[in-house]
């Protein structure tokens, strides 16, 4: 049975490059139901490469054919301001896009989309959707703009619009995979393809992210990427398990110490560890 390179690995190594974007376009594709092609990758902050880094968030952001753009990003562990960080991210991308005396009329459609394999909350479903509406503080209904509105005075409806933010919850996926999404999930979540599979952008999956097919300095690095994930996921696993069995705050202070201490002595980033376990920079500066 073939072995497939985790996405993560693959966001941040291979998709970025053009002969490898129908790997993404699948995804987009099967995730907004309607075809995606990708023009070409746009600068991202986090497009850094460093090993060091590879438990920040990994991300790319693309313009397709309908020039809106598109934020993908992985992230492993969890993050204390998740949900501000890809507000931010969205609306930095809209005044990245829009030059200085240009029309308001130009601004981008955005769609954030997140793949998470932390948990973030409470929740039944592998796949959440937002997007902003108005709705009547006393009737409860959604303001609909009219044709004859449309005409007159607004050119795009909210939909047309405002970000759209998708949150895949990864471990949540425990299903057998039988649709397209499940298709992809069950890839995202146990790097696993089907040999038979017509699902965009895993056919080509299946041809491009294969473990065998890298050179041996780079299975080397991918290997030293997941077993260090594991490893970190071990030791944030314990700490919260033996927080619990104490009971007590400083028993959960002192397990997050610990945690901080072991992610240091991996040689992660101090940044990385703050936002990771939400100490402070002068209570990890010297463990």
């Amino acid at each position: 049975m073939d072995k497939y390179i985790r996405f993560d690995w693959a966001v941040k190594r291979l998709l970025r490059n053009k002969a490898n974007f129908g790997v993404l376009e699948g995804l987009l594709t099967v995730l907004l139901n309607r075809p995606i092609q990708i023009l070409d990758i746009l600068e991202s902050e986090s497009n850094q490469q460093d090993y060091n880094d590879k438990f920040n968030r990994v991300d790319i952001k693309a313009r397709d054919s309908e020039d809106e753009i598109i934020i993908v990003e992985v992230q492993v562990t969890r993050e204390l301001y998740f949900l501000e960080r890809i507000l931010y991210g969205a609306a930095k991308a809209i005044i990245e896009h829009i030059e200085l005396g240009e029309l308001y009329s130009e601004v981008k459609k955005i769609y954030s989309i997140s793949i998470l394999y932390f948990d973030i909350g409470k929740g039944d479903d592998y796949l959440y959707h937002g997007q902003n509406t108005f709705t009547g503080v006393h009737t409860g209904d959604h303001l609909q703009v009219t044709m004859k509105e449309r005409d007159a005075l607004v050119r795009r409806l909210p939909s047309e619009i405002f970000p759209e933010y998708f949150l895949i919850r990864v471990n949540e996926f425990d299903k057998v995979a039988v649709t397209p999404l499940e298709e992809w999930l069950d890839y995202l979540k146990n790097d696993h393809i089907r040999p038979d599979t017509t699902t965009p952008g895993l056919k080509e999956a299946r041809e491009k992210l294969v473990y065998y097919d890298m050179d041996p300095s780079e299975r080397a690095a991918y290997d030293r990427h997941v077993d260090a994930i594991m490893i970190q996921n071990d030791v944030l696993g314990t700490a919260k398990f033996e927080g619990l069995v104490e009971g007590r705050a400083e028993g959960r202070t002192e397990g997050i110490l610990e945690v901080a201490r072991n992610m240091k002595k991996m040689g992660i980033s101090v940044e990385t560890i703050i936002r990771s376990t939400g100490l402070r920079p002068e209570e990890v500066e010297p463990l």
